[in-house]
């Protein structure tokens, strides 16, 4: 068992080799999904698993590991500010030293003349997180009234939704014990514009339904989830899902399966305060 390799090996290994190629190829238009195909991630996680790994957005890795080499080369070397830009992949020098100034808060003429000026990275504060540890469930399949939406999270007509949906189990008459709100983010906002975001509103009902309007119905599929409580505001949703990637997942043996995440609604947001709201998180996992 010890030689076996764990999940975290494997993830590490994976991203390794993405790593290698984007420090290869910094003087090219480097390809996300050439990316993501190296990895044999799932592609449902990719941009998650790498973020986990990486500490940061795949976009952003690219981008600081082209700023970071550029003021290497600016310190080091004799190349032209013109000639640092094109191998570290940037169009013009004007870009670079757009680039530069917006990352560093110095540019690179100054960065080269100035050599004792040391970069610092920024302290980013971290919200305290009422989570539990996770549980490993196995769900069945699950029928559902869904409603679909497009937009940035926090825009989203939540109330609309849930309204259309229930008022939709009152016109079937499909009132049962155990109908559960369950929220599909299908998009990570931080690799989706946010207008293409989507976000299904789902209703778990246990008698047969038809779909009516913008109102549909479909099967949820099961199986084994890594399932998270957590307490508090759905303004810090984005930093839960930060959690369970970043320091949960990589240091487990699990792999993610190629299934979207899955958010319970405990609480009812009408009549709860928002640090007391309940939510379960559900990560598919093998």
């Amino acid at each position: 068992m010890a030689e076996q390799q764990t999940s975290k090996d494997y993830y590490q290994q994976n991203l390794n080799r993405i790593v290698d190629f984007i420090h290869n190829n910094l003087d090219s238009k480097i390809d996300i999904a050439l990316l993501a195909e190296l990895s044999h991630f799932s592609p449902y996680h990719f941009h998650r698993i790498t973020r986990a790994l990486l500490g940061e957005p795949i976009g952003a890795y690219i981008t600081r590991a082209r700023l970071e080499t550029a003021a290497k080369l600016l310190r080091y070397s004799e190349n032209s500010i013109e000639q640092i830009a094109y191998k570290v992949g940037f169009e013009t020098p004007s870009s670079l030293s757009k680039a530069f100034k917006n990352y560093f808060g110095i540019s690179p003429s100054a960065h080269r003349n100035k050599k004792e000026f040391i970069i610092k990275k920024q302290n980013i504060m971290k919200t305290e997180l009422n989570i539990k540890k996770p549980k490993i469930v196995e769900l069945e399949d699950q029928k559902c009234l869904y409603y679909s939406m497009q937009g940035a999270y926090e825009n989203l007509d939540y109330g609309t939704a849930w309204e259309k949906l229930w008022g939709e189990v009152k016109a079937q008459q499909l009132f049962t014990k155990g109908i559960r709100h369950i929220g599909l983010p299908h998009d990570d906002p931080k690799v989706t514009e946010a207008d293409k975001i989507r976000y299904d509103a789902c209703l778990i009902i246990h008698k047969d339904a038809k779909p009516n309007g913008d109102v549909g119905v479909k099967e949820l599929k099961g199986g084994k989830f890594a399932s998270f409580l957590y307490q508090g505001s759905y303004k810090h949703i984005a930093e839960v899902y930060d959690y369970m990637f970043n320091e949960w997942l990589i240091d487990t043996d699990y792999e993610l399966r190629d299934a979207p995440c899955r958010e319970k609604y405990i609480s009812d947001a009408r009549r709860v305060e928002e640090s007391k709201l309940k939510t379960e998180f559900y990560i598919p996992i093998k």
